[in-house]
């Protein structure tokens, strides 16, 4: 059975986003340095995964996360302001927008948007049948993270942890409740650009 995957970069200040997203800033104000080490030409994406570079973890997570991932799920503001930059889906999978307007599939050129109106749980069960044994990711943002992790519907949380502190933005876990969620580290794997780190969420 696939796993459901929540899959963040965050600063070391726990933010997953900067200050005021907007479809011009679409990570918020200063937010777009937690992405860095996928698209900075100067990171270790040049190197392949399996060479010789000790820097070629970065590249192999990537990589990874893209073999592993068989539906993605989405929430509509992540949608609305990523829609544009990515000119696709945002993996070349299916993927499902959390949204409270119901609009029509929109199809794109690896695979298509579809607009789920009646809940995570929809979503998840639609997802899970499209990903076809593969994972089903949960990209963003911050809020339709939180749902589900407070729903127990994660199995496995990977955080790409940034050295920096971004000071002020949207917070990853806010808002979960006061309930304990054990986690048992499975990774821990580091470039010079990020801190790659993968947890099973204890049942």
């Amino acid at each position: 059975m696939e796993n459901v995957v929540l899959n963040m970069s965050v600063s070391v200040d726990g933010f997953s986003a900067g200050p005021d997203v907007t479809v011009e800033h679409p990570m918020g104000e200063g937010g777009e340095r937690l992405h860095e080490w996928l698209f900075n030409s100067s990171s270790d994406r040049a190197v392949p995964a399996g060479g010789t570079s000790p820097n070629g973890v970065d590249a192999q997570v990537a990589q990874e996360l893209l073999a592993s991932t068989g539906a993605v799920v989405v929430g509509r503001r992540t949608f609305d302001v990523g829609v544009e930059l990515w000119g696709d889906t945002p993996f070349p999978v299916p993927c499902f927008v959390l949204t409270h307007q119901a609009r029509e599939q929109l199809v794109m050129k690896s695979a298509a948007f579809t607009f789920v109106t009646d809940g995570i749980e929809s979503a998840l069960r639609q997802a899970q049948a499209a990903a076809r044994g593969k994972n089903v990711l949960i990209m963003g943002g911050a809020n339709t993270a939180q749902q589900f992790v407070r729903a127990g519907l994660v199995d496995e949380i990977q955080i790409q942890l940034v050295p920096v502190l971004l000071g002020s933005g949207t917070r990853l876990f806010d808002r979960l409740g006061t309930d304990h969620i054990e986690l048992e580290r499975n990774r821990l794997i580091e470039s010079p650009y990020v801190t790659h780190l993968r947890f099973h969420v204890a049942r």
